[in-house]
């Protein structure tokens, strides 16, 4: 009886301990897989972030070139409103500046 009260008892110790192991196994592989995961995700913000960078650096330089197109336009523009001639002032009726009659 007691011997195999010592059989039982080694044997559920044993049982016990592989279990342990077996715990311990899982852990570390979920823990391997965790972190392989948080490393892929992290990869991958990083990549979002630098996408947005190159998209950002784009709208500005396109913004800029806008900017500088648009000057560029509106001196012209003034440029050329200087040469033009001025339109007459008295027109429409109103020669001297002042009404000629009924309308």
């Amino acid at each position: 009886e007691r011997i195999e009260r010592k059989q039982k008892l080694s044997k559920e110790m044993a049982e016990k301990a592989t279990r342990e192991l077996e715990k311990m196994q899982l852990q570390e592989k979920a823990d391997i897989k965790y972190k392989e995961w948080l490393k892929k995700k992290r990869a991958e913000e990083a990549e979002k972030k630098k996408k947005e960078k190159e998209k950002e650096k784009e709208r500005e330089a396109e913004l800029q070139e806008k900017r500088t197109r648009s000057e560029k336009i509106f001196k012209e523009w003034l440029q050329n409103a200087r040469n033009k001639p001025q339109s007459a002032l008295n027109c429409y009726g109103f020669p001297h500046g002042k009404s000629t009659g009924l309308y």
